[in-house]
């Protein structure tokens, strides 16, 4: 055959039946999901014979793709017809350079809603906002034409996969990390090139952990843990400096001691207003307040075991307290968000159960504390009980070289999420064909891991000194390369996943509350966990199972899937995905069940899990929070509570804020429409939220049924 073809470009070249099939391979790969071999080689036969039979010397590749397009529809192809016009709109894409005109000036104009509510952490009016907003958007826009391979950005233009934080892929920057507080405070740390030694009072002490948090928070686009054990050897510190003076001054020991307890515990207050104020009020490169998460963790016999008591009270009081807004009313802080754990000394019966009692109050009233139950984590975690990353991201355990337990200086690279109701759908009830597309699937989200990986594994550890040089991971010497942290577990990348539920109700038309709807979510979930273990012995990269916070993803995927599939009862007619293996939060189901229930899919999801439960007002009724908070620690590795805490600027209403029928948010007593004049907080996906949600998200929250 003597045909040749016109390229774009205006080139010409032999005429190669194989460029078809490859092409129709992976529209059917990464598009529709459908894979049919033959059917590929059949259209780019039949395209052959016919340019043979017209004895064509030269065809454009134009015609080429709409012969395809034809001939795929004639075969009854008309996902995969659909995917191949998808593919070529991505290549034309990337074929572009000035794509970004549209996005930038909707975000200027401020009418771009699935950017500017794409986190509900972040004010788009503000200058600082929209800085990292426009580049956000210039990022994504490079990141999708010249870094990630098309038929990756075909799988998350179409919703098979979603690519999380492509705002950030452009850059040398990781997601969430425990940050390694410790070091930093006994061998010192750098900060904007000036060195910050150990320092010698709790006041300090506090002050310096809130420059590391803005550092971290700057330099990362996830969350960041730090554990308040750390500040606790400072207490004694202060305590003997206000003494040692006091007592050259009176020489009455007993009066010394009474007045230097005093102003140890007066430190102790303003050093964690300072920690509570900073946290709210900085805003970093990222344009938002650094999501920080402040661990709470104690037991009988620890080392400093009366001041971490003396910390996690102070802690609880003022966040009871709250801060005040711009009208000087008191409302709900979003962080830093707090985790408290319940163990043998802080369950019922324990030294330290009045600290429950006050989280429990606390989370009647300001949402936070969240739970982990150290009997439950320990059993899934080697014996280990420690903080997730920010919001949920959970490490697998790791030693050191001196055959050490090691969680703090650890971070995660990566998340990408599968859309896993998508998979149902197109399988139509065919379990078979349901795991080879999610085969399929998964293999997008290992390259795109893989990927992540590759960008960041030669950078220097100069990229971000506070990370990579002085303490926050690690202390590697300038100019060093940062991949070889990111081996053998000591990093993970996130295989996420989203709409179990819905999934299940695609494929049996049950809940996942039912027996065999059960059964089978756990099947899907020990099929998803087997590759990421798979692939860490192939790679040496830890990928981990990670139920997604799906805050503006939920929407998403499920809004191109109505697009593409229309409105399917029980999966797509919500206009939303549930997230990762929640019961859909329209179910009824009561608060034991369903962390019953959910609690067995955390024990695989073991990169990234939460659970909740929605409450009513039990400020008058913290027993029954008592008695969950008992019931979680015998059955639930970690979970939450949701309540409602809003405030009416206009007419002083401060019960729950409600989302009318058009989807606004709206005060039931004045009727004030006005999100401007209305503080509403509510859990997003783990944080909390205060600048309002997407529509997806908002569709979500009005849903939720209360499970007490």
């Amino acid at each position: 055959m003597n045909t040749k073809v016109i390229k774009r470009n205006g080139k010409e070249v032999n005429f190669d039946k194989q460029r078809i099939v490859r092409a129709i391979e992976k529209a059917m790969k990464y598009g529709s999901g459908i894979y049919i071999y033959q059917v590929a080689v059949d259209v780019a036969n039949e395209i052959q014979q016919e340019c043979e039979d017209k004895s064509l010397d030269k065809i454009s590749i134009f015609t080429i793709e709409d012969k395809v397009f034809n001939k795929l529809i004639a075969h009854g192809q008309n996902d995969t017809a659909r995917s191949y016009e998808a593919y070529k709109a991505i290549r034309t894409y990337q074929r572009e350079n000035n794509t970004t005109d549209d996005n930038i000036m909707s975000l200027v104009e401020r009418t771009n809603e699935s950017v500017i509510k794409e986190n509900s952490n972040k004010d788009a009016i503000l200058n600082s906002t929209q800085r990292d907003l426009l580049a956000g958007e210039i990022s994504k826009d490079i990141a999708m034409r010249k870094l990630i391979p098309a038929h990756l950005v075909q799988a998350h233009k179409t919703a098979a996969i979603h690519i999380h934080d492509m705002d950030y892929i452009l850059q040398p920057m990781t997601n969430c990390c425990l940050i390694n507080v410790g070091d930093m405070f006994e061998n010192g740390t750098v900060i904007n090139k000036k060195q910050i030694k150990k320092p010698r009072s709790f006041q300090v002490a506090c002050t310096v952990l809130t420059q590391i948090i803005a550092q971290v928070a700057s330099n990362q686009y996830g969350g960041q843990s730090v554990d308040l054990r750390h500040l606790a050897q400072f207490l004694p510190i202060s305590y003997e400096k206000y003494y040692k003076s006091i007592v050259e001054d009176i020489k009455d020991e007993a009066v010394a001691k009474k007045i230097a307890e005093k102003l140890t515990r007066k430190e102790l207050q303003s050093g964690i207003q300072t920690i509570q104020y900073q946290v709210n009020t900085l805003l970093t490169t990222n344009g938002q307040a650094p999501f920080v998460t402040m661990f709470m963790n104690i037991k009988e016999g620890m080392q400093y075991e009366k001041e971490m008591a003396m910390i996690i009270e102070e802690v609880l009081n003022q966040r009871i307290e709250g801060i005040e807004n711009a009208v000087g009313i008191k409302i709900t802080p979003s962080f830093p968000k707090l985790v408290y754990v319940i163990n043998e000394s802080t369950k019922k019966g324990g030294k330290y159960y009045y600290l429950t009692q006050l989280a429990a109050e606390c989370t009647a009233k300001r949402m936070y504390p969240d739970y982990i139950s150290e009997k439950k984590m320990s059993q899934i975690y080697e014996g280990n009980t420690f903080s997730p990353m920010g919001c949920r991201s959970f490490l697998p355990a790791w030693k050191n070289e001196n055959g050490e337990y090691q969680f703090e200086g650890r971070l995660n690279i990566g998340v990408q999420t599968i859309n896993l109701p998508q998979i149902a759908i197109l399988a139509n009830k065919d379990k078979n064909l349901f795991y080879n597309i999610l085969e399929e699937r998964l293999q997008l989200i290992k390259e795109m891991g893989l990927l992540r990986y590759n960008l960041l594994k030669n950078q220097p550890s100069d990229v971000s000194p506070i990370h990579w040089q002085y303490g926050a991971i690690a202390r590697l010497e300038q100019g060093e390369k940062i991949g070889k942290l990111f081996l053998d577990g000591y990093a993970t990348i996130s295989v996420g996943y989203i709409g179990l539920h819905e999934t299940v109700y695609a494929m049996l038309e049950e809940s996942i509350t039912t027996n065999k709807g059960h059964q089978f979510a756990l099947d899907i979930l020990n099929f998803m966990k087997s590759r990421a273990d798979k692939w860490k012995e192939e790679t040496r990269l830890a990928f981990t199972l990670y139920g997604t916070p799906s805050e503006s993803t939920a929407g998403r995927l499920c809004e191109i899937d109505i697009e593409n599939f229309g409105s399917i009862e029980g999966v797509t007619d919500k206009g939303y995905y549930t997230n990762s293996y929640h019961v859909t939060p329209s179910e009824e189901i009561d608060a034991f069940s369903k962390l019953r229930k959910e609690a067995e899919f955390q024990s695989i999801s073991t990169g990234g899990c939460i659970s909740y439960i929605e409450i009513p007002n039990m400020t008058n009724n913290l027993e029954a929070i008592e008695t969950v908070i008992d019931f979680m620690y015998n059955n639930i590795t970690y979970a939450e509570f949701n309540t409602k805490s809003d405030y009416c600027q206009v007419c002083g209403y401060d019960g729950e804020i409600i989302v009318n029928d058009d989807l606004d948010w709206e005060c039931p007593q004045c009727h004030n429409k006005d999100m401007q004049k209305m503080n509403v907080v509510r859990r997003t996906c783990g944080y909390l939220g205060e600048n309002f949600w997407s529509k997806g998200r908002t569709k979500d929250i009005k849903d939720r049924v209360m499970h007490l």
